[in-house]
């Protein structure tokens, strides 16, 4: 079993600057290639104190390429819609190569409507560009020239350089929370599938995972060979109190910065993304307790932590956990004990 962790900022200037934010991730991301850590993830989004800091993943991953040696590099997600195709197609081409073949190219479709607004992009037609983009992007990694005509961007002769190393190209990742198309769409293409167990609601995640491995195997790919990558929050200490009390503190600041990106939301709706406004209107009444009663952190002792791991892949079948152990604001020495305790007591437990 493979085991990453996720770098997704949720801080205010009063917790840390945006500079020992990165300082810190580089650090553990480096520590986490040595430890024999499976991938490294990060995030985009803009304007607000959650997910903020991290504009450009390509940048924040190009750093940590010339720090590590194996460890995967996952943009979880980049922003199709925000962004022209060759523009972000020749970003994740040049990241691929600084990193020697290891970039996993994640893509999603955001869902706050500020950044919508600010980019001035509506989100009627989110979906439509996400999956025009994703596609001229893939061909352009794929093919020698391109010649596409698109509803929303247009490619005559274009030979998209750097080239990937990776052939036939990167694998491709779709970000998914509630949004049953999305789940189907990545399995009809054959791309492999990131979901947030946190922010979905209980038992259609798990249903449309289902669906999602059957539409798969449906579609003709190779049954067994999709990925699922489960984003958790993670805290580990060897007294469970110490845990909990630690997870307590940052889960809280986390959720009053999503919070303060998500009040947007109120008294919105959009047929692109069905049901967001009740699901934002449940997050924004959970707590740190309910997230791991309901399975969306792994919180305790190594014992603890293992056991909600056996947990989660009986609800969702084979994944690769994806773990937020730095939130901003997070000291070093509680970042880097969950870090070394998950691959010291906990991984022995999956090999």
């Amino acid at each position: 079993m493979r085991f990453g962790i996720n770098f997704f900022p949720s801080f205010r200037k009063e917790d840390s600057s945006t500079a020992d934010y990165y300082d810190q991730c580089l650090r553990l991301a480096v520590r986490a290639d040595e430890l024999g850590y499976h991938s490294v993830k990060t995030v985009e989004h803009s304007f607000f104190d959650y997910g903020g800091h991290s504009p450009n993943p390509c940048v924040f991953l190009s750093a940590i390429a010339a720090r590590t040696r194996r460890i995967r590099l996952i943009t979880g997600a980049v922003i199709p819609a925000f962004h022209h195709p060759a523009h972000l197609g020749g970003d994740l081409a040049m990241l691929d190569n600084m990193s020697r073949g290891r970039l996993d190219a994640g893509f999603g479709r955001a869902f706050l409507p500020k950044e919508f607004e600010v980019y001035g992009v509506p989100m009627s037609e989110s979906r439509e560009r996400f999956e025009e983009a994703i596609g001229m992007i893939r061909r352009m990694w794929v093919e020698e020239r391109v010649n596409i005509k698109g509803k929303y961007w247009n490619l005559e002769d274009v030979r998209l350089m750097p080239r990937v190393v990776q052939k036939p190209h990167p694998p491709v990742w779709i970000a998914a929370i509630s949004t049953e198309e999305s789940f189907l769409y990545a399995a009809r293409n054959g791309f492999n599938l990131m979901i947030v167990p946190y922010a979905g609601k209980p038992g259609q995640l798990q249903e449309f995972v289902r669906a999602y491995r059957r539409v798969w195997a449906e579609s003709g790919h190779k049954p067994g060979a999709e990925q699922i990558q489960v984003a958790q929050f993670c805290y580990v200490a060897e007294k469970r109190e110490e845990a909990n009390a630690g997870f307590e503190r940052i889960c809280r600041k986390y959720l009053e910065t999503f919070a303060d990106a998500v009040v947007s939301w109120q008294g919105k709706t959009s047929d692109q993304y069905p049901g967001y406004e009740k699901m934002v209107a449940s997050i924004l009444a959970t707590t740190p307790e309910k997230i791991v009663q309901q399975g969306g952190a792994f919180v305790g002792t190594p014992d603890d932590v293992a056991q909600q791991i056996r947990d989660c892949v009986d609800a969702f079948g084979p994944i690769e956990p994806s773990m937020q152990i730095s939130f901003g604001g997070s000291k070093d020495d509680e970042a880097f004990r969950t870090l070394e305790l998950m691959a010291s007591k906990v991984f022995p437990r999956f090999n």
